[in-house]
């Protein structure tokens, strides 16, 4: 019984999670966005891996949609080793514009964001997560230290808010966000490409149009033709939340399977345990029946006890599920959410089955004939 209540506790936290992370990633990643993916070095039938997105087709894209009040271009070099006296970590380093903050609707906890200055001279300055902070500093500022990016001394001008969702697996804390020019210049060796551009749209409503004429507006300056396939993506908003919640469903129909065949075969011992516990306590019935109990009052009495010891059951299964799903979510960093909706789930499964399965043996309690039972 605790095993299929935990299961099935498990299952409500998790789905609760994911529709809970997914909202909030959509809140901090704005549901008037659009995030452009380079073909990401899509890959050739010679071999040849090669990137689509440009610095340019950023500026194209500010020139011609007059509603983009944000076009943020972003070059990534992940696992990217950073140093600290004798500390080290690998991150992830992005290249930004001027105002990451603002534009990813992540505040700068301490310290300065990233100005157009930085941006246009190429300086080496950066901003951290807290995980790095963690790792190279401990419990130290680092507002104004100088850490190894790479090869490369960088000052540390800020501190990013600690976020407390993750990208599945993905710690958002662990970051660094430099200036996109030093990044492209003296990470990357790269005077062209970026990875990822971030378009954000003033008139939400009509996003969907946005995307349409932003697909059709980069294909032609891709010079694609009308058989060819994109060689870039469009995430929106709304493909992030369909893409977290379809992640849960494996999990949910692993535990589902679990927990259901636990269910069942957990009613099935208890309906056999009470059944032995009938036999046990004939006496004891017809002596009830002797006393003026009706066979209503004792079957009410045995199913009232198999509700009981599978609520019972359900407050361990309970507590089981919240073990495994907080394991689930530190190994995994997998979006866990309690609520009542997860008791109630648990508690309400748990007498049901108590019910379901206590009605055999209720019914042959009752059945039994005073006199009979007492001999």
């Amino acid at each position: 019984m605790s095993i299929a209540i935990a299961a099935i506790t498990a299952i409500v936290a998790a789905v609760e999670g994911a529709y809970k992370s997914a909202y909030e990633l959509v809140d901090k990643f704005g549901p008037d966005t659009a995030l452009i993916i380079g073909g990401g070095e899509v890959q050739k039938a010679s071999g040849y891996r090669y990137k689509t997105l440009t610095l340019t087709d950023a500026q194209a894209i500010r020139d011609a949609f007059m509603s983009a009040w944000l076009v943020l271009p972003v070059a990534i070099k992940p696992g990217t080793t950073v140093s600290y006296g004798s500390k080290k970590h690998q991150t992830l380093v992005l290249g930004s514009s001027e105002n990451y903050s603002k534009s990813w609707s992540w505040p700068v906890e301490e310290g300065s964001d990233l100005t157009a200055e930085d941006i246009a001279s190429g300086t080496n300055v950066c901003l951290t997560g807290v995980k790095v902070v963690g790792e190279l500093f401990g419990d130290k500022s680092p507002a104004g230290e100088t850490i190894m990016v790479g090869r490369i001394p960088c000052r540390v001008i800020g501190v990013l808010a600690d976020r407390t969702i993750s990208q599945m697996g993905q710690d958002l804390n662990d970051r660094i966000i430099m200036p996109i020019s030093t990044v492209m210049r003296k990470l990357l060796n790269e005077s062209r490409y970026v990875s990822v551009i971030k378009v954000r749209f003033e008139d939400q409503g009509n996003l969907k149009y946005h995307i349409a004429e932003l697909r059709e507006f980069l294909r032609h300056r891709h010079n694609l033709k009308e058989d060819d396939d994109d060689d870039f993506k469009i995430i929106t908003s709304d493909e992030i939340i369909a893409f977290l919640v379809a992640l849960t469903g494996s999990l949910v129909v692993f535990l589902g399977i679990t927990g259901l065949v636990s269910l069942v075969v957990s009613g099935f011992v208890l309906a056999n345990l009470f059944l032995l516990s009938v036999k046990e306590r004939t006496r004891e019935i017809g002596i009830r029946r002797a006393c003026g109990a009706t066979r209503g009052d004792i079957f009410s009495m045995f199913l009232f006890e198999a509700a009981i010891v599978t609520a019972l059951g359900g407050v361990m299964g309970f507590l089981l599920g919240i073990g495994v799903s907080e394991i689930l979510n530190a190994t995994a960093n997998f979006p866990i959410h309690f609520s009542w909706r997860a008791f109630a789930a648990a508690m309400s499964l748990s007498i049901v089955t108590g019910v379901i399965f206590g009605i055999k043996p209720a019914v042959n309690a009752s059945s039994l004939k005073p006199i009979e039972a007492i001999r």
